[in-house]
This record gives structure tokens, sequence and C-alpha cells, in this order.
């Protein structure tokens, strides 16, 4: 079924209206490098696979949408992202610009979801956001059954593909849901994708006859991209000093630790100088603070993990800094592409250590826990909710017999199966250390042994890439990079 709504307008209309909606909404008199051409595509009833760098404003690519089709009656934009901490920063984001927008996931409480379902099926939002996993759940399914997707949007596409960077396999069934959706225009959206990603894109959309790909250069020539060879915390931190000295303005130091990350955080305590942090561990109100006042700063330093910078849009990021060796190319150059993007020149430095490889390669296997490990957390969680309420994670990780302070596949486990519905956030008692209970094993297609083993095998392969480009000649980084997508 292709969607009328989507198809009323002639060329010209579509222009005027295209662009009348981006100055009422948006207050934004022009589009921005692939902008309009995707959203004539789409806006006309034609599929596509966009790739676009960091910075250069996907998400309007359905924001727009969603304001110009959520009028007509049961019209909906519908958003499927693997990433349920950024979901209620879209919805605020959407509503700011007057879209009737809302999300659905394992984190709200039972009573609000069913609400929210309950105005879903009455027609009440133009824009929702889901991770894939909510199609396993029935009472979604009839809440969407009257809806008209009048476009689907697939955020972090490359989370179809074996090959990707970050793979999740309910991304792999995005073909079927388009199918039982009626097929509708479908719009995949990535930062970076190699050419075997991108055709495995196609593929699992079922788009390879219909889609057309976009795909911005991402040529980055205001970016510098420096590795220095450094061993051990102290070198790091001297380098980070020189770096910030040297470079005035915003800054970006990532860390893939957070034991890291507390470390650095004392030295630069201890030297004078000032700093945000930002990492998962925070509560979500220091989190937003603290992303607030480096967005809005001059002159600001943040210490972050990696998860800092999505959906976040500062132009004028003039240093960024890898304290620790990042976990694939595809990553790295999203990361850095963070920095600049006001088109002046910006400074890229990666402190390589090789011990972080290593650590980088533990990280892999704790991020990724082994099948047996999630079912028996899952089971700890079932059979004794007291205690998981009363100790949290901290029980869990006496129970898996576990106590490197490193190690945080616990955490992982506990992540998975709340995405994949396993888990459903409950309302905290006083005192209550936890905040989920167990409703239901998960579904056997995620415990996959040999697709655990593969997923392993491509974060270990694609962690030496970055190794060995990490070894190059300073002026073969960049075009190595620009070769590899190529």
């Amino acid at each position: 079924m292709k969607n009328s709504a989507l198809q009323k307008w002639t060329s010209a209309e579509l222009e005027t209206e295209l662009l009348r909606t981006l100055q009422d909404k948006f207050g934004l008199s022009e589009f921005r490098g692939l902008q309009k051409q995707v959203l004539t595509h789409v806006l006309s009833g034609q599929s596509a696979l966009t790739i676009m760098p960091t910075g250069m404003g996907k998400s309007l690519c359905y924001q727009l949408p969603a304001a110009l089709c959520g009028n007509k009656e049961g019209a909906l934009v519908l958003v499927l992202s693997p990433l349920i901490a950024l979901m209620q920063d879209q919805v605020d984001k959407a509503r700011g610009l007057g879209i009737s927008a809302t999300f659905l996931s394992s984190t709200i409480l039972k009573d609000e979801r069913e609400k929210r379902q309950k105005d879903l099926a009455a027609g009440k939002y133009e824009l929702l956001f889901v991770t894939p996993e909510r199609f396993r759940k029935p009472e979604f399914l009839e809440a969407l059954k009257n809806r008209q997707i009048v476009l689907l949007a697939v955020d972090e596409a490359h989370c179809i593909s074996q090959w990707g960077h970050d793979f999740r396999p309910d991304y792999s069934r995005i073909g079927d849901l388009r199918k039982l959706m009626g097929d509708p225009v479908t719009l995949a959206l990535t930062a970076t994708a190699t050419k075997q990603v991108e055709a495995d894109i196609l593929k699992e959309l079922r788009l390879e006859s219909e889609g057309t790909v976009f795909k911005a250069g991402i040529e980055r020539p205001n970016l510098s991209l420096e590795v220095h060879d450094v061993h051990g915390i102290d070198e790091k931190l001297r380098a980070i000093v020189g770096l910030r000295h040297a470079f005035p303005g915003p800054a970006i130091i990532y860390v893939s630790l957070i034991s890291t990350l507390y470390k650095i955080s004392q030295d630069l305590q201890r030297l004078g100088l000032d700093y945000l942090v930002y990492h998962g561990q925070l509560q979500a109100q220091e989190r937003k603070r603290n992303q607030r006042e480096f967005l809005e700063s001059e002159n600001g330093l943040i210490l972050a993990t990696p998860a800092f910078g999505l959906g976040v849009d500062k132009k004028d990021i003039r240093l960024l800094i890898h304290a620790e060796v990042p976990n694939s190319i595809e990553a790295y150059y999203q990361e850095v592409g963070r920095a600049g993007r006001d088109g002046k020149p910006s400074s890229c430095h990666m402190l390589f250590d090789d011990d972080d490889v290593s650590i980088q390669m533990d990280f892999i296997k704790w991020g990724n826990p082994d099948p047996d490990f999630i079912l028996s957390v899952y089971r700890l969680i079932e059979r004794n909710p007291l205690r998981v309420e009363q100790e949290g994670m901290d029980f869990l990780r006496e129970q898996m017999n576990f106590y490197n302070k490193r190690d945080f596949r616990v955490e992982s486990a506990v992540n998975m199966l709340e995405r994949w519905g396993a888990l459903e956030a409950i309302r905290g008692q006083p005192g209550s250390r936890f905040g989920f209970k167990a409703v239901s094993e998960p579904d056997a297609s995620f415990l996959e042994k040999k697709a655990y083993e593969q997923r392993l095998k491509m974060q270990n392969q694609k962690l030496l890439e970055v190794v060995r480009l990490a070894k190059l000649p300073q002026e073969q980084i960049l075009p190595e990079i620009y070769q590899y997508f190529a």
C-alpha cells in the first residue's frame, strides 16, 4: 500500500510546501546539504537510504514530514531507533517545534505506556519513536493497526548489518515489519556506512529495486586528525593539558571506560582545569544539566563517554580528543565529525597507548555477554525480586561470581533485557535500587550462540582496523578513512 498522503503535490507545490514548513515550523530559511533532495524524494512517495555525516541534520528528514503530513487523519511518521536513552530528548525537541510526538519503551511505567498506546490508537500523535523490539508486543501492534504510516524512518540504519559496528538482531527484522505495515515509504538514515553495510541495509529493508541512495561526501577538510603514541595515564594527562592550552574553545575528551574518566577527572581537578562530565552512571538530571551548560559555553571542556554527542548539535567544537582507542573506524569518524561543524578549523587527536587495545578487547567482551550469562541474569531477577530491588546491581554481580570493577557484563545484560522487553519499569519503593521487574524470558532468537560469536569476531576485527589506522603516518590517516568508506 503506497501512501496517498505523500502524493498530493506537484513538484512546484511540494517545493513551496517544504520551504513554507521549514520557515514556519523550524524557523530556518534554507535547507542544508542533502536535506531538500531527500525530503523531495520521500514526500513524492519513494524510499531512500541516506548516508549523511553527523551534524548535517538527519532528524529534519523525518521531523518535517511529520509536521507536513501529521494533520492528515490517521497519518503517522514512525521512527525506529536503537537509542532508548535519547528518545525523550528527541520527543522534547519535536514538541518544541509544535509536533505531537511521543515514544514507547520498557523504561516507561505500565500505566503510562498503556495511556500512550491508547492515544496512539486514537490518532493523537504525528511522530512516534520506538525500538524494533517493540513490534514483538501484541498490544503495540493493536494500537498501530489503524494508523497510516506515511513514513517509516530507520535511524542508525547501520544496526541492520552484521558488518556494521553496532549490529542489532531485531533490526534485521525490519524488512518483515515493513511488509506488516503495508510497505510504507521508508527512509533509512546513518552517518557512516561502508559499501558492504550499504548493500546490507538495502537488502534487509527490501529496497534493492526501489531504494535510492543519497550520500553526502564524508570529506571534512577543516578537520586535522593526529595520533600521538603515549604510555600510561600520566603521559595522556600531559597531552590533554598541552592540547587544551594549544587549542582554545569548546572541547570534548572521549573516554571509553568510566573508570578512566574518573581518573582523568581527578587529575584535571587537581590541576585546576574547569570541566564537565557526561556518562551513563550520572543521574539523568545531572547529565542534562552538564550537556546544556556545555552547549551554551564559549570555552567549555567536557569529559565524556562516546554516547555524548548523539543528537547534540554544537557547531563550534575546536578540539576533540580520544583519550582511549575507539572501537571501530566508523565510530571514530562519527565522533570526530562532531568537531568543526561550522566549517572552521578544528583539531582532533587520538592518544594511542598499546595497552588500551587489550582494554578495548575486554570492553567488547563485556558489552556482549554470553547468551547463557544473559539468561542467568534474567532468572536471578525473576526469582529474587525483593533482593534485586533492595540490593540492585550489587546483588546480581555477587551472584554471578565476579568482582572485577571494570567488568560491566551485568549492566550490559540488564540493558539488553530491558531493550528486548524482558524487563519492565516499575514504580520504585523507597530504597529501591533497581526499578525493573521480570515479565517474560527473552526470545530464543536474541540468544543464538552462533550470532553472539560472529558479533564478537566482527567487533574485534573492527578494533584491529583502528589499530592499523593509528600506526599509519599522519598524512595517510584521512585518505585511508576516505578509502575505507569509498
